[in-house]
């Protein structure tokens, strides 16, 4: 009788421990990556903020110009190019990292050069070091439609770099709910903060 106890007790512990030992490497290095953890930003001196999207085709000749306008505020690259056909889209994105300052100069320009500002990206999608203007590679539920006045209060000189970014991502929530194919459905594209 003690003899299977111990023999059913070694087989019991047999089959966990060849199961449960990949499950627990598994789950230990996915809950210890860096990968989930938010990194602290790099000041703009050592890691330079990257511009990149669409300017309007209205300013094709004088493309060389707009683009150093986009660049004078020092610290970024510029990687901008002229939208090849109508009008640009008027959407947004700026990472976490972006000072309040480099932002608002670059949203000022998209004001001027592009079609506008009416969406704002999420910023869980967006690289910490990047501003996206007239950009068309995120989807509709990935964004959020903005006025005029939030569009102001993202411009006032006032705020300070934490401000301006609690502001963004308060202003970029997309809706719960979007349309799909005629109906309303839960929107997958809602990215919980770090």
């Amino acid at each position: 009788m003690m003899r299977t106890k111990k023999y059913q007790f070694g087989q019991l512990l047999r089959r966990y421990t060849r199961r449960g030992i990949p499950v627990l490497m598994v789950l230990a290095l996915v809950g210890a990556s860096p990968v989930f953890a938010e990194k602290k930003c790099e000041p703009v001196d050592k890691k330079r903020i990257k511009i990149e999207g669409y300017i309007s085709k209205s300013f094709r000749k004088q493309r060389k110009q707009v683009f150093k306008e986009f660049g004078e505020i020092g610290s970024s690259r510029v990687a901008l190019r002229v939208y090849p056909m109508g009008e640009t889209s008027k959407v947004i994105a700026v990472g976490r990292c972006v000072p309040a300052y480099i932002a608002q100069h670059i949203i000022k320009k998209s004001l001027e050069y592009s079609t506008g500002v009416e969406s704002l990206v999420q910023q869980q999608f967006i690289h910490t070091h990047w501003v996206g203007v007239g950009v068309t590679m995120f989807d509709e539920p990935s964004q959020q439609i903005v006025s005029a006045d939030q569009v102001k209060q993202l411009l006032r000189q006032d705020i300070s770099d934490e401000e301006f970014h609690v502001l963004y991502r308060k202003l970029s929530v997309p809706n719960e709910m979007v349309p799909f194919f005629g109906l309303k459905s839960p929107n997958v594209k809602i990215a919980k903060p770090n």
